[in-house]
């Protein structure tokens, strides 16, 4: 599947220089005291980014951060042959760029946006700056970074031990929960490249969860009819990863080192 990089002339407008709130949806961001969140807005574009669009790919450089706005994005491991399985997930709640939280400035991985969104764009350069004077932005993303680092570890086990149906389960509630709503947009394709499968199972497992009158499965997207029910259907990994994201929140509360 071809993922189209970002056009050379992104369409951007300046992020909120005064640190107003209003305009951010980026959880991480609106966890910053107002100090930190001026100093890094004024570095930061407003970018939209359409479906497909490559963020930054696996071996090169991490030219640019982006804190989600909106949309979903991919993180994927891809193997020489082209092939490729997604190992994480990231949507407003997340920031695409962590090499460069501890000094590197290349990726492991590939991220290409899974549903089309926005995000606060800043080079490698001003974020290295920005970051070098925000405590709290350190240590949100040094979190940040251990979430995804632990949701990896679940999906890398989930797609090696559970069932397609059942990933596909864990895979529309993880959507869900950063989109919000109950309409995912997505191919048939793409969900075949996220779950590591190929279309006919996909389209098979979509069918036993309609027809268990739990999603709607329509060319492009999928509809979840049953929150409830797509959360019994699903492996034990939606709820682990939950579980422990959970944990983590009331750890960080009582510490109250991250302003709410």
């Amino acid at each position: 599947m071809a993922t189209p990089r970002l056009p050379s002339r992104v369409t951007a407008r300046s992020a909120d220089t005064d640190g107003n709130r209003n305009n951010i949806q980026n959880l991480i961001l609106l966890a910053l005291p107002a100090d930190e969140l001026h100093a890094a807005a004024k570095k930061m574009e407003f970018v939209e980014l359409p479906t497909h669009s490559v963020l930054h790919d696996a071996g090169e450089s991490v030219t640019h951060a982006y804190f989600i706005n909106s949309g979903l994005a991919s993180v994927l491991s891809v193997m020489t042959d082209g092939k490729s399985v997604e190992v994480g997930l990231a949507g407003k709640e997340g920031f695409i760029g962590l090499p460069l939280v501890v000094g590197l400035s290349t990726s492991p991985t590939q991220v290409v946006m899974q549903v089309a969104g926005s995000a606060h764009q800043i080079t490698a350069a001003d974020f290295r700056e920005v970051l070098s004077h925000s405590p709290v932005l350190e240590k949100s993303l040094n979190r940040y970074s251990q979430s995804l680092g632990m949701q990896a570890t679940h999906v890398a086990a989930c797609n090696r031990l559970h069932e397609v149906e059942e990933r596909l389960a864990r895979w529309l509630l993880m959507s869900q929960d950063r989109l919000g709503g109950d309409v995912v947009p997505l191919t048939q394709e793409f969900l075949a490249h996220m779950l590591g499968t190929r279309r006919a199972s996909v389209t098979v497992a979509a069918g036993i969860l309609q027809k268990a009158g739990l999603i709607t499965y329509n060319r492009g997207s999928v509809r979840i009819d049953s929150r409830s029910g797509l959360e019994d259907a699903a492996c034990e990994c939606y709820a682990s990863i939950r579980q422990q994201s959970e944990r983590w929140e009331k750890e960080v509360n009582r510490l109250g080192t991250v302003p709410r």
